[in-house]
């Protein structure tokens, strides 16, 4: 029987941290086409959103989120499964939004989605096209 080999390169990748520190078993991951969210020790679930299903990117950083150095990512998506992926108390949070950002915009366009927006009248059932740029 054959061995597969992953040959996913992560860009970024980062833990949960508690009190500024990585001492949690949950783990995310972005390449250059996904985003990555590996929960658990015993028993670990694994979850990935495709960048260009990526829809919005909030940051919070809390008071005490401060203090520690850390910081709330959300990503909102148009997935079905996982419409909301947290990167919870990870490290340089605005980085990061950035850097995802980055790799939404490359995929996007990549896959020919960045040409407008597409939004629907529900009065009249016709569709109407928006350019964001």
């Amino acid at each position: 029987m054959a061995k597969l080999v992953s040959t996913i390169v992560e860009l970024w990748h980062d833990r949960k941290r508690i009190f500024g520190l990585p001492i949690t078993f949950t783990r995310y991951a972005l390449s250059e086409d996904r985003l990555f969210l590996k929960r658990g020790f015993l028993n670990v679930s694994q979850d990935e959103v495709v960048l260009y299903r990526v829809r919005d990117l909030r940051v919070r950083i809390s008071l005490w989120q401060r203090i520690f150095g850390v910081g709330t990512v959300t990503v909102v998506s148009t997935d079905k499964s996982i419409p909301e992926l947290v990167l919870k108390n990870i490290r340089q949070p605005n980085e990061v939004k950035e850097l995802i950002h980055e790799y939404v915009e490359k995929m996007k366009i990549a896959r020919r989605m960045r040409v407008g927006e597409m939004s629907m009248d529900i009065d009249d059932d016709s569709f109407a096209f928006e350019d964001n740029n």
